[in-house]
């Protein structure tokens, strides 16, 4: 009987990361609806670029996934070191990201185009609610990270016990992946 119960809190854990995920990615969906159809408008910039400094955020984040593939994988084979050192790697990873984010923030402030006010457009509006509310959601995975972090030095995961890495990694992939969507969208839809 036990084992049913430890079955059943498995599925409704997964099942509740599903429902998040699927919720977080119908907002998305919605706002890049919202901005093909605000394309139309007179206002709309054409020929709008991100800065490169976007690529190489995509290319961090990507790199982010894989660490934490293969962080998940040494812990799967109860190599504990290379698990934490390369959680730790992960969390590198994504600080840089964000750090590049913000950078490619200040390039397009410094092009001249902000998110409110008379010198913003409706194109850069979207532009900064679409990243800013992935960056949200990216703090957010910080957070789980913060979490794996702290079990994984309290001794609580093991290649027995991978429920929380298990969950923990499928939001991050969806991170990236929400990313990567976003990048090209607004990389091929300017």
């Amino acid at each position: 009987m036990e084992n049913s119960n430890v079955k059943k809190n498995i599925r409704a854990k997964k099942m509740m990361l599903w429902f998040g995920m699927i919720s977080m990615s119908m907002t998305f969906a919605g706002l890049t609806s919202a901005y093909v159809v605000s394309s139309s408008r007179e206002d709309w910039l054409s020929g709008f670029e991100l800065p490169t400094i976007f690529t190489w955020s995509t290319l961090i984040i990507l790199l982010s996934s894989l660490s934490f593939f293969f962080a998940k994988k040494a812990l799967k084979q109860d190599k504990i070191s290379r698990f934490k050192t390369l959680l730790w790697v992960t969390l590198g990873l994504t600080l840089l990201f964000v750090n590049f984010q913000f950078r490619g923030f200040s390039e397009i402030i410094a092009k001249g185009y902000y998110f409110t006010g008379a010198e913003s457009s409706i194109t850069t509006s979207f532009l900064y609610v679409l990243v800013l509310l992935h960056l949200a959601h990216v703090f957010v995975g910080i957070i789980v990270l913060g979490v794996v972090f702290v079990k994984t030095y309290l001794n609580k995961y093991s290649s027995e016990d991978m429920l929380g890495i298990d969950l923990a990694e499928l939001f991050w992939h969806f991170l990236d992946f929400l990313w990567i969507y976003l990048f090209l969208f607004v990389s091929i839809y300017s």
